[in-house]
């Protein structure tokens, strides 16, 4: 006998707690923004965005 078994593993319960509604996401909050350039200023500051300069790409 091995020291260690591999045990099966079921994570659906995992899954199924936290995603009561079938949603791996929260809800959308409607607001639209220009993702590529996001993500260029992103690459540039080496960091994560703040609201306001979030608020900059938003399309209206």
């Amino acid at each position: 006998m091995l020291a260690m078994e591999r045990k099966p593993v079921d994570v659906t319960h995992d899954i199924s707690y936290y995603a009561k509604d079938s949603r791996l996401t929260g809800e959308p909050d409607g607001k639209r923004y220009q993702w590529r350039e996001m993500i260029e200023r992103f690459k540039q500051l080496g960091r994560p965005l703040t609201d306001e300069e979030a608020e900059e790409f938003r399309i209206k």
